[in-house]
């Protein structure tokens, strides 16, 4: 199928052959002559959001168009519009190195009309979670908090701000059960601010204004910080934990504080943390992500998993569009959230039983973890060995996968492999095996090996720049001449990796790291400088 992009057209659906709209007559030629818009998401004032097919790409991957349609003809307005767009798509392309935050894959002005087109996250937002599940349970809440703080720790670290988190804006990703940020949509808002201005010379450095309910009074008043997303994530969780919306609430008519405590049954120490979330005033709330996530503790909730597990079960409705439960699958039909949690814990277990020595009680807690992952995934997991088998392709296989579009290798075993001087930009690595792989002048540019195992792994004169390298473990890895610059490696191990002459411009990375691994005078750290040693 073919859409039409005429905001006035009636009936948009339109056959693949179709050249001209059959009700509007309106030309449905390729976006850029390679994007074939196939289906309309959403719409609103600014513009509309589609599905598409990107057709200059092997096996045609599906991607998503935000279409920004100035509804003033103002030249002022438009020039605003332009420069809006444009400040966006750079914003984008900045934070879009991160595995939970969809990538920019273009931009485009086209007959007076904007665009940008990113990557397709498939899943469901945690707006339509709620709807399908019920309210999320204390444990579910902690789980939530536990994966999107990093995230927005992230993107503030980027000194972005994100003025619209929401449960509309935090979508499951089905592959891996993972929550992606989306929307960063400072165009929409700060465009419909200017028109409903009285004045068309509004200044475009103004802030959006966010979504009611879920923006904090100095957001509302142009004037955000880091900690007015913050502020948006504690309503969130006040969303998960009711499934009401901010308007469902009752407010201090003094304070302007929203009246959410009789309303849940949390832990006191959970309430807590919510309240200092949620305090209107910028000065008593909490200043960072880091901060939330230092107050929150998962550990107290593991006792009380069987129990939400339990009480979240629900059979699917007659009329869920995804099918019947797959009873192969034991958690179908649970809450995600749980789900998501119960696989954490599982994981924290076995890496913590595998790091002690192992004592008869240490013995006793590996197998009751095992035997509960077996029964949880039903799987037969033999007891002697410590991990379940990882698959494992050969250099020939990814690379040609690779040719034909495919990107996504996360998760896979790729030690040892022969990638010298591969082109693999762009590449999902994020928690590969990558032990003594030789990625000797490899192109890694704007590649995830977030929690990938590259120790003592070549990436001699790789390029690495704007690499998403979080949590990685490089130890002993030799990254002679490599080019890490704008790379991210925050709580990346680096004990042992050779950075001779790397260079690290921009890359977020501590003095700590750095200490740890070797340089010399021909390195270039984050500061653009070298050091005289």
């Amino acid at each position: 199928m073919t859409y039409c992009l005429n905001p006035k057209c009636r009936h948009p659906e339109n056959p693949i052959e179709q050249t001209k709209c059959a009700d509007c007559g309106f030309s449905l030629v390729k976006l850029r002559d390679r994007y074939r818009v196939s289906q309309a998401l959403a719409h609103g004032g600014f513009g509309a959001t589609f599905l598409a097919q990107d057709e200059g790409l092997p096996g045609e991957p599906v991607c998503v168009i935000k279409q920004l349609r100035p509804s003033v003809n103002e030249p002022n307005v438009f020039q605003m519009a332009r420069d809006l767009f444009e400040r966006e798509a750079k914003t984008l392309g900045r934070i879009g190195n991160h595995p939970q935050i969809p990538r920019l894959l273009d931009y485009f002005e086209e007959d007076n009309q904007f665009y940008l087109v990113q990557e397709y996250v498939n899943g469901a937002t945690l707006q339509q979670e709620v709807k399908r599940y019920g309210a999320f349970s204390e444990a579910g809440v902690q789980q939530f908090l536990s994966e999107v703080l990093p995230i927005l720790q992230y993107i503030h670290d980027q000194r972005v701000i994100h003025r619209d988190i929401k449960p509309a804006n935090l979508i499951r990703r089905v592959e891996d059960c993972k929550l992606v940020m989306i929307d960063f949509g400072a165009v929409k808002n700060e465009v419909n601010n200017t028109i409903n201005s009285q004045s068309l010379h509004t200044n475009v450095t103004s802030y959006a204004v966010g979504t009611a309910g879920f923006a904090p009074p100095e957001q509302i008043a142009l004037r955000p910080v880091y900690a007015s997303d913050i502020y948006a994530v504690g309503v969130t969780c006040i969303y998960l934990l009711t499934g009401k919306s901010p308007r469902d609430f009752d407010y201090h008519p003094s304070t302007g504080e929203m009246l959410w405590e009789k309303k849940v049954r949390v832990s006191d120490s959970l309430t807590e943390v919510l309240k200092k979330m949620l305090e209107v005033s910028v000065r008593h709330r909490y200043k960072s992500a880091t901060e939330v996530l230092n107050a929150i503790q998962l550990e107290p909730y593991e006792d009380s998993l069987a129990k939400s597990m339990a009480s979240h079960k629900k059979p699917l409705s007659g009329n869920d569009k995804s099918g019947f439960l797959d009873r192969s699958n034991p958690e179908e039909g649970y809450n995600p959230s749980i789900v998501q949690m119960a696989t954490s814990i599982r994981e924290r277990r076995v890496k913590s039983i595998e790091a002690n020595p192992k004592s008869s009680a240490d013995i006793t807690q590996e197998l009751k973890a095992k035997t509960w992952k077996a029964k949880i995934t039903n799987q037969s997991i033999p007891l002697s060995s410590k991990n379940p088998p990882v698959p494992r392709i050969d250099s020939n296989t990814l690379l040609s996968a690779y040719i034909n579009g495919r990107r996504d290798f996360a998760m896979q075993n790729l030690s040892m492999l022969d990638l010298e001087r591969a082109d693999l930009t762009e590449v999902n690595f994020h928690g590969c095996n990558l032990h003594k792989t030789n990625l000797h002048k490899a192109i890694l540019f704007n590649s995830d090996l977030g929690q990938a195992s590259l120790n003592q792994a070549s990436l001699k004169d790789a390029n690495l720049s704007r690499a998403y390298l979080s949590h990685a473990d490089l130890e002993g890895a030799d990254l002679r001449g490599a080019d890490l610059s704008d790379a991210y490696l925050n709580h990346a191990n680096l004990r042992g990796a050779n950075l001779s002459g790397a260079n690290l411009t921009n890359a977020k990375v501590s003095e700590e790291q750095l200490a740890m691994a070797k340089t010399n005078w021909m390195t270039v750290r984050p500061n653009g400088k070298r050091v005289v040693l």
